[in-house]
């Protein structure tokens, strides 16, 4: 990938070659690249609350579709777009209900297709006789989905499953069914417990499925969606990490100008990492990386950090050793709340000061301009949360996120992955030429190990945890299993434990290994191991890691357990 340094309108940059189209977009009163549903056929889904609405837009998007969640009650006239096509989610509601949700009518004005899924399937049957009623039974679980061919010029399937056997295995989880089908539907499929799994209209495309394609319980369902995507909204599959790059590189240009500069904070993580690197791509020098080292990262992690993303990566990175004003804050500090606070607190201010010591640096920078911009790692999950028809969710711990900082420190917040899954970041991250053992990285939070040592943090326990982790992955990579898990780590129990160390009796601490497997982090379970890589890792950490007297594999699921232990 080429790289800018500072002259974003230089003829030279070969990287600007890719960044043509996205410039001609531009109208000619010099406004920024338009956003991606003016670029990219878009189908819209509608949010009513179900668990599994964010998977409905991921699933697209795995399709090379690009797709955007609004809440239900979003009103027509104020879409900045007009969709392919309309998905209309599933919901915890009854349609019939006195406060249920119910979509804007004007979306039935679009004259595009429309698809409902579940409570999607019973709202378009509201607008079209309002025939929905509670079911004499619950249909939760796998069911058994017989197509039904109806009659045109001659009996056939549906353009929804096409291509699909008579006979499919889908996941069901509904108690209201339909009464009747409604006005100018026909039966497309059914099941054992519903006469109309799934209806279409004769006349218009607007379909509706009483189970759920989205999630993987239904082995072919990604195919419903793609027929109703690309085969009848006709929406073209193009959304691509190579052309996000080029969008995204001609928007923060736009937004920076020439002379501009941004700061922002990074920790080695995918996402940091691959904002970091877009931005270097986008205006070389100009952006400036912040490593604050608090003392709960990983082992030797700011030098690994720092080599990586400046010798590796060309990045701007200045790296700050805090540690000791770390621990000393944290020291006799046990509630989980208070470490999370104590850390992001401390952390602004580090970050405030340096970015008011390379402000000050800059003003006497030949061509550049003032820092007026912040880097944010916003990902499409976090804002898809903040637009849910339900709401954020309650707090179940405050997540480590500086987005206070721009308003305290009068910058303006630029966040170049907001519309990207995490998948998609990975993608991204290899298109930008990031090294592979990078870009699939385990997350890793931002109060660090702070938050894997239950009670009070200390520099003892900091470097068991950080020597039992390091074991831990190593022996994970070893044996072919890092990307199988989704996160894994080694963590400190609180208290100690009776052990025997040759003839000696032992009064050690306790380490906790943690690793978990999901899609989403939203639910997850906990990793089945080898016998023999758990023996390995124990063996290992009893021997290497001095003052551990006991080590156990922690196997409980999110829900009821969250990931990180505080």
């Amino acid at each position: 990938m080429a790289q800018n340094n500072g002259e974003a309108g230089s003829k030279t940059d070969p990287s600007l070659q890719r960044t043509t189209e996205m410039q001609e977009k531009t109208n000619i009163n010099g406004d920024l690249p338009p956003p991606p549903h003016t670029i990219f056929d878009t189908i819209l889904v509608l949010d009513f609350g179900s668990q599994y609405t964010h998977l409905i837009t991921r699933r697209l998007r795995e399709l090379n579709v690009y797709s955007e969640m609004l809440p239900c009650t979003q009103k027509v006239k104020d879409l900045p777009f007009k969709p392919k096509g309309v998905i209309l989610s599933g919901g915890p509601y009854s349609v019939y209900a006195p406060d249920a949700p119910h979509v804007d009518p004007d979306v039935f004005a679009l004259d595009v297709p429309i698809l409902g899924i579940c409570y999607g399937l019973q709202e378009l049957a509201w607008h079209h006789g309002k025939d929905v009623l509670a079911g004499a039974k619950r249909e939760y679980g796998h069911a058994a989905l017989q197509l039904e061919k109806h009659v045109g010029k001659e009996a056939h399937v549906s353009k929804l499953f096409e291509g699909l056997p008579d006979e499919m295995d889908v996941w069901m989880s509904h108690g209201d069914k339909l009464g009747r089908l409604p006005d100018g539907f026909v039966t497309v499929a059914t099941s054992a417990n519903s006469s109309f799994a799934g209806i279409a209209h004769e006349s218009k495309e607007y379909y509706g499925v009483q189970f759920h394609p989205e999630v993987t319980h239904t082995p072919r369902g990604v195919e419903v969606i793609k027929n109703f995507a690309a085969n009848i909204c006709k929406a073209r599959q193009d959304w691509t990490m190579e052309a996000f790059v080029d969008k995204e590189i001609a928007r923060i240009r736009g937004l920076v100008g020439d002379k501009g500069q941004v700061i922002g904070a990074v920790s080695g993580g995918v996402d940091s990492t691959v904002a970091a690197k877009l931005m270097q791509e986008a205006i070389g020098d100009r952006f400036h990386a912040v490593l604050v080292d608090n003392g709960v990262l990983r082992k030797d992690e700011a030098k690994t950090v720092e080599k990586t993303l400046t010798a590796g990566l060309g990045i701007n990175l200045t790296v700050l050793d805090k540690s000791q004003l770390f621990l000393g804050l944290l020291k006799d500090v046990t509630d989980p709340e208070k470490k999370r606070k104590i850390i992001g607190n401390t952390f602004i201010e580090c970050f405030q000061e340096e970015a008011e010591k390379i402000a000050k640096e800059a003003e006497n920078t030949p061509r550049a301009g003032k820092i007026e911009w912040f880097l944010q790692g916003t990902l499409y999950p976090d804002v898809i949360e903040s637009i849910s028809f339900k709401g954020p969710s309650a707090t179940i711990k405050t997540h480590h996120n500086v987005g206070g900082l721009p308003e305290k420190m009068r910058l303006k917040l630029i966040e170049p992955l907001r519309e990207l899954f995490k998948d998609e970041v990975r993608e991204l991250g290899t298109s930008l030429g990031i090294p592979e053992d990078l870009v699939w990285r385990h997350p890793f939070p931002g109060p660090g190990i702070a938050i894997r040592i239950i009670g009070e943090v200390t520099p003892e326990k900091v470097r068991i945890v950080q020597e039992a982790d390091q074991i831990f992955i190593e022996e994970i990579r070893k044996a072919g299993l890092y990307q199988q898990i989704s996160q894994a780590f080694a963590a400190l129990f609180e208290g100690k434990a009776v052990g025997v160390v040759g003839d000696q009796r032992l009064h050690g601490h306790v380490v906790g290994l943690r690793a978990v497997q999901t899609t989403d982090f939203m639910t997850a379970d906990a990793f089945e191991f080898e016998w023999k890589v758990l023996r390995q890792v124990r063996n290992r950490i009893g021997n290497e890691v001095d003052g551990v007297a006991r080590v156990f594999y922690e196997i409980s699921s999110k829900p009821p357990a969250t990931i990180e232990l505080e």
